[in-house]
């Protein structure tokens, strides 16, 4: 269906003439309403609106061609003020609804977070639905939660053998193992088909069955390993969590290698005692550019300039102000974090955004209540 539509002046997702916009509630203005209402004496901005807007199809950006600059920018946008306005207004709601608001909570941190994230001119939103997330919460707690229960509960509520609560504890912490991997590809796959820019949806198309054993391998290779296997184990995990990822009809890539960070990462064990840890944030800072450095989408590469010395200084910072406010600076040092990372962060590069088409696919919330029970973190990380 073509219709007529334009960015929001406020956060420039393509919307309806004359609608509100579903992303950041500005109203979206219709220029032929717009200019009638002018003075016969227009200025150049006014004539420029005036003029009929291209149409475009609906969930499509329009087609301008490739993109004319090479680096294109990440930034924050969002304030510690507005996000600690949401919060008190989600604690007072959780607790009068004896926490059952959390889920609702959480898709107002997500919308914000989304909304104040900028690229190339353009910010994200976010769809997700507060309901959503309660269903998906009740069904993994039905089809999860309770036989991992009753797992744990037999060996206290039952008199059997020592080899059998041997053997179901075993158990118990087979399924839990699987069960995180699960939960972890069904989050990401929720979020992002949740997730868009320029009025196209993310999605992932990972299987599960994949992660599965890439994180039992890798975990049991880890252990048995002391550690030492882990560089290897973070870079596979990055790597499928990424290469599944798509924008439309395009696809992210992940170039990366374990071996590369294998150095680091001894270094930074045997320099703990010297340097007191502090040599840590040195090797997660190298972690995170080398992770984006060698991430790309289509023909352009995503850069990350942020260092061990700017990251100790972000964390102590956030330390100080969180005992300075006794805990009521948290939305500043989620803000400061986001700002942080987001502004070291850009993509490199030619990148024709005309030829992207919307591919979006189905994806319930199951995971995300799964998550919620293993307290993981499958989106858009940053650190």
């Amino acid at each position: 269906m073509v219709i007529f539509s334009m960015k929001c002046p406020k956060c420039g997702l393509i919307q309806m003439l004359g609608a509100t916009c579903k992303a950041c509630g500005a109203s979206v203005p219709n220029p032929e309403t717009h200019s009638a209402q002018m003075p016969s004496q227009s200025t150049g901005r006014t004539a420029s609106l005036s003029q009929p807007p291209s149409p475009t199809i609906q969930g499509k950006p329009p087609q301008t061609g490739q993109e004319s600059s090479q680096t294109r920018q990440l930034s924050f946008h969002g304030t510690g003020g507005s996000l600690y306005g949401i919060y008190i207004v989600n604690i007072f709601l959780i607790i009068i609804t004896l926490g059952i608001y959390s889920f609702w909570a959480r898709v107002r941190v997500r919308e914000f977070f989304m909304s104040q994230t900028e690229f190339a001119g353009d910010r994200f939103a976010y769809h997700g639905s507060g309901k959503e997330l309660f269903i998906g919460f009740l069904k993994a707690m039905l089809v999860f939660g309770v036989p991992i229960g009753v797992l744990n509960a037999i060996p206290d509520l039952l008199d059997i053998p020592e080899w059998v609560k041997i053997v179901v504890g075993l158990l118990s912490f087979v399924v839990t193992m699987m069960l995180i991997p699960f939960a972890t590809v069904a989050t990401r796959r929720y979020r992002l088909s949740r997730s868009s820019w320029r009025g196209i949806r993310f999605t992932f198309r990972g299987l599960v069955w994949d992660f599965i054993k890439l994180f039992l391998g890798g975990s049991f290779l880890t252990t048995v390993t002391l550690g030492l296997y882990y560089p290897f184990f973070a870079t596979r995990k990055y790597a499928f969590l990424a290469s599944h990822s798509y924008f439309g009809n395009e696809k992210f890539s992940f170039d990366g290698e374990g071996k590369d960070l294998f150095g680091s990462f001894v270094l930074a064990i045997l320099l703990t005692i010297p340097t007191l840890g502090l040599y840590w944030f040195w090797f997660m800072a190298k972690k995170h550019r080398y992770l984006w450095d060698h991430t790309s989408f289509a023909t352009s590469r995503f850069l990350s300039t942020v260092t061990g010395d700017r990251l100790l200084l972000l964390k102590l910072g956030n330390l100080l102000l969180l005992i300075v406010t006794i805990g009521l600076g948290w939305s500043w040092i989620r803000v400061r974090t986001a700002r942080f990372y987001l502004g070291c962060l850009s993509s490199q590069g030619p990148l024709d955004l005309a030829g992207i088409e919307q591919e979006a696919q189905l994806a319930t919330a199951t995971g995300e209540g799964l998550a919620s029970f293993f307290d993981l973190d499958a989106g858009f990380d940053l650190g």
